[in-house]
C-alpha cells in the first residue's frame, strides 16, 4: 500500500514539475487587456532553427488571473520529456479573464446542455483579440516558424479555436477544437482551407455534441480537410480522450 501511495505521489510530482517548465508571464494587449500567459519553449533551441507554435485555449472553468488554472487540462501533454524531444514546439497558454470569453457566443446556462447562440458578425472578444496579438508578438520575438502556427482548445477554448480560424485563417496551419462549437451560418471557404481534427463526447451534458457535428457538416460542405472523432459514452471531459490520442501531436504538427 505504501509503495502504491509512493508511486502516486511521484506521478503527481512529475506532472507538477512538467508544468513548471512553462514560464509565467503577462501581456499588455493594445486593447487594454492584461493577459496572463504561460510559455513553453523547446528544451534546446538550435541556432538557425525555427519551431512550430501552438496556441492552447482553456475552458470557462479555468478563467481568472492566477496564471495557473489554464494549465490544468492539456498542458502536460506538451511538457513531457518524450514529447519535448519528439515534438519540440513553442506553446502559448493564455488565461482568459474571469468575466471574459474566447468566443462571440451567447450562453444560456439554464438549459442542459447549455444553449449556444454564435454570432461572428459581432466584434471579436477582447480576450481572443489579445490572445492573437500575443501569438503575433511571440512570432516576432522567438525562433518561430510562421508557416507552422497551430491552435487547439477545449470547451470555451474549442469555441475560440473555431472562431480564431474564422477570423484569422491565414495565421494557422491546423486546428484541433475539442467539445466546442461555432457559427455555421458564417463559416467561410477561406476558413475551411485550414485542416481540422474535431473531438466531442456523445454524452456531453454541457456542450451538446450536435455543435461539433454541425461544424463538421459545414466544413465538409466547404470541401475542408476535416477529421472527426466522437467518443461514445463520454461526457464533457472529452479533452482527456483527445489529448490521449497517440497521433494528436503528430497529426497537428504534420499539417
Amino acid at each position: 500500500m505504501k509503495y502504491l501511495l509512493l508511486l502516486v505521489a511521484l506521478s503527481f510530482s512529475a506532472k507538477a514539475q512538467d508544468l513548471e517548465l512553462f514560464q509565467k508571464l503577462e501581456f499588455n494587449a493594445s486593447n487594454g487587456l492584461n493577459l496572463p500567459y504561460r510559455l513553453l519553449l523547446p528544451e534546446k533551441l538550435e541556432a538557425g532553427k525555427k519551431y512550430p507554435v501552438i496556441l492552447l485555449l482553456h475552458g470557462a472553468g479555468e478563467r481568472g488571473s492566477d496564471n495557473e488554472k489554464q494549465l490544468v487540462h492539456g498542458a502536460k501533454l506538451f511538457a513531457t520529456e518524450e514529447n519535448r524531444k519528439n515534438f519540440p514546439a513553442i506553446v502559448i497558454a493564455p488565461q482568459c479573464p474571469a468575466e471574459g470569453y474566447w468566443a462571440s457566443v451567447l450562453v444560456d446556462r439554464a438549459t442542459n446542455p447549455f444553449g449556444l447562440s454564435f454570432d461572428y458578425s459581432r466584434p471579436i472578444t477582447q480576450p481572443l483579440e489579445a490572445a492573437i496579438e500575443l501569438v503575433k508578438k511571440i512570432l516576432k520575438e522567438q525562433p518561430a516558424d510562421k508557416s507552422r502556427v497551430y491552435i487547439t482548445g477545449l470547451s470555451m477554448g474549442g469555441m475560440g479555436t473555431f472562431e480564431a480560424i474564422y477570423r484569422f485563417p491565414k495565421l494557422f496551419a491546423a486546428a484541433a477544437p475539442i467539445c466546442g462549437g461555432g457559427d455555421t451560418k458564417l463559416y467561410s471557404r477561406q476558413a475551411a482551407k485550414v485542416p481540422f481534427w474535431i473531438f466531442h463526447g456523445d454524452a456531453d451534458a454541457v456542450i451538446d455534441v450536435k455543435e461539433s457535428r454541425a461544424m463538421v457538416e459545414k466544413l465538409k460542405s466547404l470541401q475542408a480537410k476535416v477529421k472527426y472523432t466522437e467518443y461514445g459514452g463520454v461526457n464533457h471531459n472529452s479533452w482527456d480522450n483527445a489529448f490521449a490520442e497517440p497521433d494528436f501531436l503528430k497529426w497537428l504538427l504534420e499539417n
